[in-house]
This record gives C-alpha cells, structure tokens and sequence, in this order.
C-alpha cells in the first residue's frame, strides 16, 4: 500500500502524488523509505531524491531541507529542487569551478562556509546529471577541465 508523498519548496509545489519507496540524503546518512515506515524528522542534505511512483522511478534534486514521515504520509520540504531533466549541466559544472576558485582564494569563515555550500550543491547536481545518463543507458560525457 503506497504513501502520499508531498515534495515542497518555497516557491512552488514539486511533487504530490502516492509512492512507493523514496531514496533521498538525510543528515545522518542516506535513508530509505517504503510504505508505513517508523515515523521520523530530519533535516535533508543537498543531493538526488529518488521516487518510485506506480512503476517509474522519477529523479530529483533537492538543495536541503527537512523530511518528515507519518504512517500515511511523508512530506519533503525542500530549500530549492530539480528535476534531473531540467537541470543544465554546463551551468551545475560553471558554479562548481566558481567555488571551488573562491576556495582556493584566502576569504573569511562566514564567504568559505557558503563556497562550501555552493560546491556541495553543484556537486549533487553534476551528480544527478551523471545518475540520469546512467539510468538511461547512454554513454557518459567527458568533462574537460
């Protein structure tokens, strides 16, 4: 017996729809969900969001937030999210190489925590770039530095 799985961000309503299993990144770890699990919060790290949803698997990315499980429910309210197909590569690989520039340059505390954070972000999406070639057999794209 699926759950109904709501997936939020603040600007808009991403996915409500009755799941199967849900796959995402929470603080602790990755976590898996399946019908009547153990009720549960968390907060979610940036990264891909897998649903399986009446026999397709739907592929997202989710720039953090929080997870909250109900026996009947589980709801994903998340910073910003993406689906893969609509996440570009060549910008995801622009904003990694920025951050990772920023890094590299002597900067307070406060400027690194958020290079960090936009490194990680980037990260997850070339990943989830990467997770969907894979899914859809085609071959991987070499990245030239």
């Amino acid at each position: 017996m699926p759950f109904t799985l709501r997936v939020v961000s603040p600007d808009r309503l991403i996915f409500e729809d009755n799941a199967d299993f849900l796959l995402l990144r929470g603080e602790e770890g990755e976590l898996g969900i399946l019908p009547n699990h153990a009720p549960l919060m968390t907060t979610l790290k940036p990264g891909p969001v897998t649903i399986r949803s009446k026999g397709e698997e739907h592929l997202l990315f989710v720039g953090g937030g929080f997870l909250e499980v109900l026996p009947d429910r589980v709801t994903i309210l998340a910073t910003s999210g993406e689906w893969a197909a609509d996440i570009d590569e060549a910008r995801a690989e622009a904003a990694r190489r920025r951050a990772e520039e920023l890094l590299a340059q002597q900067i307070d505390e406060q400027t690194r925590a958020e290079a960090l954070a936009q490194l990680e972000r980037a990260i997850q999406r070339l990943r989830i770039v990467e997770l969907r070639r894979k899914r859809a057999g085609a071959p991987p794209e070499s990245r030239t530095e």
